[in-house]
């Protein structure tokens, strides 16, 4: 045993010499190879007075960039060829190392109770399995997922701000920017030269040329990283002129960037039942069907409106608000369901997304004080998809506009206070009421809790039955997606938990940290004002 333990580092060390060997016959034949010729009695045309025509000079060049093309193709086949050898030997010091191993010590790899990879592509892949990528894992609480963060060309909106992190990423920091670059450069790698498997194989553009994608066609993007597994990438392109989207998907593990699917993605054809439960609250319902035709009717085209309305009070203002909006805009997609109850979040949602009986649907659930974009809804349709994915997306939450335009005469138009900014709202991290999903997937699952009373807890419920199941939950940022500011009532009828819960989101939501500490100090602030213009006035008497 002990020979052939001593035989194998001596065939190792032989190996290792002639790999060496071999590297430096290959650096000294290029290195000879590159060396400048040099001519004792060779001399400069035109120098001593001879006349040269253009001929002559693109002969010279010609023959000089023929000559380059042939130590260029001699290199290339060289460097080949000691690839070629440099695998072989490694294969070769691989094999020779797992037999040493064995030799050594019979459970080799087996005593740490796992099972190293026989190559490192296959740990890679494996990497990839393990990651929520493919298909969901099962979390036990919302506290498991790790959120994405998503990006454009030029901003990044994160979630993770803490007092000092802006909710915008504009510029971006250079390390960030450059893996982001790197990442839209593969998948425009993957699009443009596609693999056999790949949906897009070949395909044509209108004209018949060739479907080439640039970084102008990139449309959005989300990453997220497992600190365990690595950094995942979902990437969405598209061309004006053309109806479908092309969705990549990278996975870094630790490693290089790996292909992990490309794929085209229709959506046009996708409409969003947009549900939306309400009581009383007319004036916000005007404003939100404001918004709903300018985004829905005149531009994206491609949805349905379902209000399921609880009570009496307010219901002939809403049924009038909604034949206004149809006979001025000719829209007649709409679904008006009138409960004489008390108002309940989960049960409205629950009999509105019902209420749908013309096939699949993808379903948005909205509140009336939520302001979206037609980009918005493209980012719904795009991360939903029935039996395998649904979309969590984070809001951006508008704090209490008397408070951060205190400086003006009146604060100004909603269009306007739609900016990411630290003083201006934050990523309601803490909510999951605005969700987009498929009919089928919210049926199975068993819609809300209808146990749970009052304001909040049963979206926190319906997030934690996606969590237990095989569904992948893309949790993230959305540029195009506000919680406008409203009055928060804090009911006594709720429990102690729901209570401290809407007490908290009432307090969040009205000013930022800095904003709320200057009114917290604003005697201290103020008394030392009162002394300073003392002072000065003091001063000028004296």
């Amino acid at each position: 045993m002990s020979r052939r333990g001593s035989a194998l580092p001596a065939r190792a060390h032989w190996l290792l010499l002639g790999l060496a060997l071999l590297c430096s016959l290959v650096l000294f034949l290029y290195l000879l190879e590159c060396a400048p010729q040099t001519d004792g009695n060779a001399s400069l045309p035109g120098v001593v007075g001879e006349s040269y025509g253009k001929e002559y000079y693109q002969a010279l060049l010609q023959e000089q960039e023929e000559h380059y093309q042939t130590r260029a193709a001699s290199l290339k086949r060289q460097i080949a060829q000691l690839k070629q050898e440099l695998q072989e030997m490694s294969e070769k010091m691989r094999s020779l190392q797992e037999r040493r191993n064995l030799g050594a010590n019979s459970i080799g790899y087996h005593s740490n109770g796992e099972q190293a990879p026989g190559d490192l592509l296959e740990f890679l892949h494996s990497q990839i399995d393990k990651a929520e990528v493919s298909e969901g894992a099962k979390l036990p609480s919302e506290y498991g997922v790790v959120p994405f963060e998503s990006f454009t060309l030029t901003k990044v909106f994160q979630l993770e701000m803490g007092l000092t992190r802006h909710p915008e990423e504009k510029p971006v920091r250079k390390d960030k920017r450059d893996e982001l670059v790197e990442v839209i450069e593969a998948g425009l790698e993957v699009l443009n030269n596609p693999d056999e498997e790949d949906e897009q194989e070949d395909e044509e553009g209108p004209l018949g040329e060739k479907l080439i994608f640039n970084e102008n066609d990139f449309v959005e993007g989300y990453y997220r990283t497992e600190r365990d597994k690595g950094t995942q990438y979902e990437l969405f392109f598209k061309k004006a002129e053309l109806m479908e989207y092309r969705h990549v998907t990278l996975f870094r593990p630790f490693g290089p960037l790996m292909k992990v699917k490309s794929e085209a993605v229709d959506i046009s054809r996708a409409t969003i039942n947009i549900i939306v439960p309400l009581a009383q609250r007319t004036e916000a319902f005007t404003q939100f069907m404001q918004n709903f035709r300018d985004v829905c009717i005149h531009q994206d085209k491609r949805v349905h409106l379902t209000v399921v309305y609880f009570g009496k009070e307010g219901l002939s203002e809403v049924k009038s608000i909604l034949e206004s909006v149809s006979s001025e805009s000719n829209f007649h997609n709409y679904t008006l369901v009138s409960l004489n109850e008390e108002f309940n979040r989960g049960r409205g949602l629950n009999v509105g997304a019902r209420a749908w009986d013309k096939g699949e649907v993808l379903m948005f659930f909205c509140d009336v004080d939520i302001y979206f974009s037609a980009e918005f809804l493209n980012s719904c349709r795009l991360n939903a998809e029935p039996g395998r994915k649904l979309f969590y997306p984070v809001v951006f939450s508008l704090y209490n506009p008397a408070i951060v335009y205190a400086n003006q005469d009146a604060p100004p138009p909603v269009e306007q206070q739609l900016v990411h900014k630290k003083d201006s709202g934050f990523w309601r991290d803490f909510g999951f009421g605005m969700t987009c999903q498929y009919q089928s997937d919210f049926l199975s699952i068993g819609g809300f809790d209808m146990e749970v009373k009052g304001w909040g807890g049963e979206d926190v419920h319906l997030y934690r039955k996606y969590l237990h199941s095989d569904l992948i939950v893309v949790r993230t940022p959305v540029p195009g997606l506000f919680h406008l500011w409203h009055e928060k009532h804090c009911a006594d009828e709720l429990t102690p938990e729901q209570y401290r819960m809407c007490i908290q989101s009432k307090a969040m939501s009205e000013a930022s940290h800095s904003h709320l500490g200057m009114m917290v100090f604003r005697e201290e602030i103020e008394m030392h004002l009162h002394k300073q213009a003392y002072r000065t006035n003091s001063e000028a008497a004296g």
